[in-house]
């Protein structure tokens, strides 16, 4: 896996996208170097019957992308920066090991995305189907006091893409879908 996706803390900005196309020409204007386009990205969540990695503010899940074949267990939190993911080989196998440890999978959220390096940022372009399209610029780091610095740089550089601060989305996907789903 990438560089780009090592380190223990994620500095990552949000932005509700409004015109996906405007925007991948952009950043192919800028020569960005391409490291996945059109991946359907599986998601499946995994928590106890009685949620506790959930009050903790965690998110363990189990991430399959076709076709670039990137297998990964996240574990995210319980601070906001806080993004930890292996490589693994067989996402079903690593599935099954949860499960058998009393996990479930309360949740599986599909999405398209593409991902694209700018520098030591990388960018993803996302669409939940149903839901709309995102753009995320993010640096991993192992340095939390770096967060605060690189979130300001990640603002400046989506400034120049068009983006605001009126389009950033605070939520995470998982909380996007479920929203949208309880409506």
């Amino acid at each position: 896996m990438s560089e780009h996706f090592v380190g223990k803390y994620e500095a990552e900005i949000k932005f509700i996208l409004p015109n996906s196309d405007t925007f991948l020409a952009q950043l192919t204007q800028d020569n960005v170097e391409v490291f996945t386009v059109n991946n359907h990205e599986v998601d499946d969540f995994f928590d106890y019957p009685d949620n506790p990695l959930a009050t903790q503010n965690i998110s363990m899940s189990v991430r399959e992308m076709t076709p670039s074949g990137i297998k990964l267990w996240i574990v995210k939190g319980p601070s906001s920066s806080e993004c930890k993911a292996i490589d693994i080989a067989d996402c079903q196998h690593v599935k099954n090991m949860l499960t058998t440890l009393g996990y479930q999978c309360y949740l599986t959220l599909a999405k398209q995305r593409s991902i694209y390096f700018l520098d030591d940022i990388h960018i993803t372009i996302d669409y939940l189907e149903g839901i709309g399209w995102f753009a995320e610029f993010a640096i991993m780091t192992d340095d939390e006091s770096e967060l605060n610095n690189l979130y300001i740089k990640l603002l400046s550089t989506a400034e120049k893409y068009g983006f605001n601060e009126d389009l950033i989305e605070t939520r995470s996907y998982k909380q996007v879908y479920l929203e949208c789903m309880a409506k």
